[in-house]
């Protein structure tokens, strides 16, 4: 687990208020793949659980697994009582039982490559489900993403974290379905993309770029300057295309 990726807890509180939820389209897209209802379900990096919220249904145990000390005390307080926590990232957890779904939001990336697919299985019951989703939250507009770019441009040539196996972006299958479709113990890898808009307030959207990893990174005075200067080019409210790519694979040995 990079610094990098523990660099959110700083910042937990404006996670949770900024960032948005998932829809319940994710959950059913899920349960539609695996072609049969959950017991038992198992978040890696589960943040302030935006994500956690939307599975945690009556009849599945949601274990959720989090590094952070402060993205999980703000996960605790937005969950119902069927979720469990626990302080792991996921190169510590011992897969002392197994799971019907494993499942990331927008965490996977920052986890060792290094044995990820092998540990990731020995977590899954045969047949069970490792589910990925996530994606960029992007100006709709170009001539305001640009007027953005170039805000930025002095501080920061790039917010966007990079694509873990340095897939291009035009193709079709994007990581972490490549990194599936090369594993031994993954199958019938989907890649779907669930279409999502949505409307800001330039503050809002401010507040949201303060929770991203590239500007965290950046000395504090730098980043009051960044957003300031972000703040000055945007429009009252801004448009947001934010559609969430899930990646879906089933672990061999079962249905």
């Amino acid at each position: 687990m990079s610094g990098r990726a523990l660099s959110f807890g700083a910042v937990a509180e404006a996670y949770e208020r900024f960032r948005p939820g998932y829809p319940v389209e994710l959950f059913d897209t899920v349960v539609a793949y695996a072609g049969q209802p959950f017991r038992t379900v198992l978040e890696i990096g589960a943040g302030t659980g935006k994500a956690t919220r939307v599975f945690a249904r009556p009849g599945i145990t949601v274990t959720a697994t989090e590094p952070d000390a402060a993205m999980l005390a703000e996960l605790r307080k937005h969950v119902p009582a069927n979720v469990k926590t626990v302080r792991a990232a996921f190169e510590d957890l011992r897969p002392s039982e197994t799971y019907g779904l494993v499942y990331a939001a927008a965490s996977l990336h920052w986890t060792n490559p290094e044995g990820r697919w092998s540990r990731m299985a020995a977590l899954l019951e045969p047949g069970g489900v490792v589910a990925s989703f996530g994606g960029p939250m992007q100006l709709a507009d170009p001539a305001v993403g640009e007027a953005v770019r170039a805000a930025r441009a002095p501080f920061l040539e790039s917010d966007e974290v990079p694509s873990p196996d340095g897939t291009p972006q035009e193709h079709a299958m994007q990581w972490p379905g490549t990194e599936l479709r090369r594993s031994e113990w993954f199958a019938d890898v989907q890649q779907l993309v669930i279409e999502r808009r949505l409307t800001m307030s330039a503050r809002d959207y401010v507040g949201y770029l303060s929770t991203v990893s590239a500007y965290l990174e950046l000395p504090p005075s730098k980043q009051e300057q960044v957003y300031a200067a972000i703040m000055r080019v945007l429009p009252e409210t801004v448009e947001i295309t934010a559609d969430i790519v899930a990646h879906l694979a089933r672990r061999r040995g079962g249905r």
